[in-house]
């Protein structure tokens, strides 16, 4: 039915998160790489075509591990090759978490770092970077640093960043939300998409889930008779989103509860 439909299917394939042993009080790594090449085989037989695993990394201090670093990259890395030897396509989600006090520049430093070990062990690793995807974090202030960025102190951040790291042959970066408000999610893709004096050699799009669902499913509210309204409020992001990926994102013409905060201290899916 989906193929009929046009519709790519995926699956998430890590098992969740578990203490780091190695790294820092509080530092999390992701489990699920026993017996994984079998499962890729199976989910590729049932129908899939892409994948994705996301690791974590909690800014502390200023910082990471680098423990932490090196083993997730690895991990990230060996996963991306088993899926793709299935016929898979990887996304590689390393996500530097919005949690914590940290200013932008911190942000900035970290997710360089990440990113860079990230790509180093995908060269190792032999994984093709044309049949692989990017699902990284924006480069933004924490959660509990009291300054939002604005839409191009954070586009600029980010981009600038990424160019450093990312492979021009990745075809394109699919963004998490983290926690954002729909409406920034919004602004800050599209500031991104409307930069014309920085490297942008990828596809630069989203793959929110809070800040794509949360006031769809805030408007259904588990009850039938909400069902058509939610839909009109899902496409309505969905439109707004989709805007943000032509630089055309207005604020203007979204709704007040767009820009509710859609954080939760240290989010596991």
């Amino acid at each position: 039915m989906c193929n009929s439909l046009g519709i790519v299917p995926g699956i998430k394939t890590d098992k969740g998160l578990v203490d780091a042993v190695g790294g820092a009080p509080g530092e999390q790594a992701t489990q699920g790489l026993d017996n994984y090449e079998k499962r890729a085989a199976e989910y590729y037989a049932q129908g899939a075509r892409f994948c994705k695993w996301r690791n974590t990394y909690k800014i502390q201090n200023g910082t990471v591990s680098e423990y932490l670093i090196h083993h997730n990259a690895e991990t990230l890395a060996k996963y991306a090759q088993l899926s793709q030897k299935q016929g898979l396509v990887p996304i590689v989600e390393p996500e530097v978490m919005i949690d914590g006090n940290h200013d932008i520049a911190a942000c900035q430093a970290v997710s360089q770092r990440v990113w860079a070990e990230v790509v180093r062990a995908l060269h190792a690793h032999g994984v093709i970077f044309e049949g692989m995807l990017l699902k990284p974090n924006m480069v933004v202030y924490g959660s509990d640093c009291g300054t939002v960025g604005e839409p191009v102190e954070v586009a600029r951040a980010t981009l600038t960043t990424l160019a450093r790291t990312l492979p021009a042959s990745v075809p394109g970066i699919f963004f998490l939300s983290g926690g954002l408000s729909e409406s920034n999610a919004s602004a800050y893709l599209s500031a991104m998409n409307a930069c014309t004096d920085l490297p942008r050699p990828w596809a630069v799009r989203f793959s929110y889930a809070r800040a794509l669902q949360a006031s769809a499913l805030k408007a259904w509210g588990g009850k039938e008779e909400n069902k058509a309204v939610a839909r009109k409020v899902l496409l309505h992001r969905a439109k707004m989103n989709s805007l943000a990926t032509l630089g055309k994102y207005n604020p203007g013409e979204d709704s007040k509860g767009a820009k509710e905060s859609l954080y939760i201290k240290g989010n596991t899916y």
